[in-house]
């Protein structure tokens, strides 16, 4: 199935939020709330908006607008974590996204929709300073309409 097919029948499509409670970090490091919402954009792309607000109510945003293909794309708002990403949907319920960071690899996320489209598991795999791979598992509940 092509990119395109599998956006066109996406359950990924939608505004899903982060369940904090079960994030592998201590309590008092995790943010309040994590929201991402996967958009079609028109000529065959996507949009992702990331917006996460903080213990202390500060809020980062950011937004990429992308062929499925695999190409990258730049990201707007914060770049704390990445300027460039990387989309490709091989599945309608599967979405792997590669972010680099001023040229460098940053991480690459996993995302799949669970069978009745309520659940979203994101695999994100990253590097510590000493090189170290770190695989973290969040879920994420899709909002309602």
């Amino acid at each position: 199935m092509s990119d395109a097919q599998a956006a066109q029948q996406s359950p990924l499509l939608g505004m899903w939020s982060l369940d904090v409670t079960q994030m592998q970090a201590p309590a008092d490091m995790r943010p309040k709330s994590v929201t991402i919402t996967f958009a079609e954009a028109g000529e065959d792309k996507w949009s992702t908006k990331v917006s996460i607000i903080a213990q202390d109510d500060s809020v980062r945003e950011m937004t990429g607008v992308y062929a499925l293909g695999g190409m990258a794309a730049p990201i707007t708002g914060d770049q704390l974590e990445a300027d460039t990403a990387a989309v490709t949907t091989p599945l309608p319920y599967v979405m792997l996204l590669a972010l680099a960071k001023e040229g460098r690899p940053a991480s690459t996320r996993l995302y799949t929709v669970s069978s009745d489209g309520r659940l979203m598991t994101e695999k994100a795999v990253s590097w510590d300073d000493k090189g170290t791979p770190i695989i973290r598992t969040n879920i994420f509940r899709r909002n309602s309409p």
